[in-house]
């Protein structure tokens, strides 16, 4: 039997993203013309830019920048408190492995 080989989607980088979806938002290419620029499918650049349009007021939000930073220190307090207990579960003599 033969092997399928699945395609995985390329990682495209969010620059490229992010220009490929201007350019659509500006309309002076066609969605194939840059569909075949940025090596992808005219529906990529399609969600791209839809992706822009909703979320680009966003990029100009404090409170959104906020949400993720204390999301970030609510993340690497909960890690430290795990460390914690791991680093006192470890100087526990009877739970050294020999």
């Amino acid at each position: 039997m033969q092997e399928v080989k699945v395609k995985k989607p390329k990682a495209v980088p969010p620059q490229v993203k992010f220009q490929a979806a201007l350019e659509a938002i500006k309309g002076e290419k066609s969605l194939v013309e840059l569909a075949r620029i940025y090596n992808v499918h005219p529906n990529t650049i399609l969600k791209w830019k839809a992706e822009l349009m909703e979320r680009g007021a966003t990029l100009f939000s404090n409170e959104t920048q906020e949400k993720e930073l204390e999301k970030k220190i609510r993340d690497l307090e909960q890690l430290i408190g795990k460390k914690e207990v791991e680093i006192a579960l470890l100087k526990k003599p009877n739970l050294r492995f020999a």
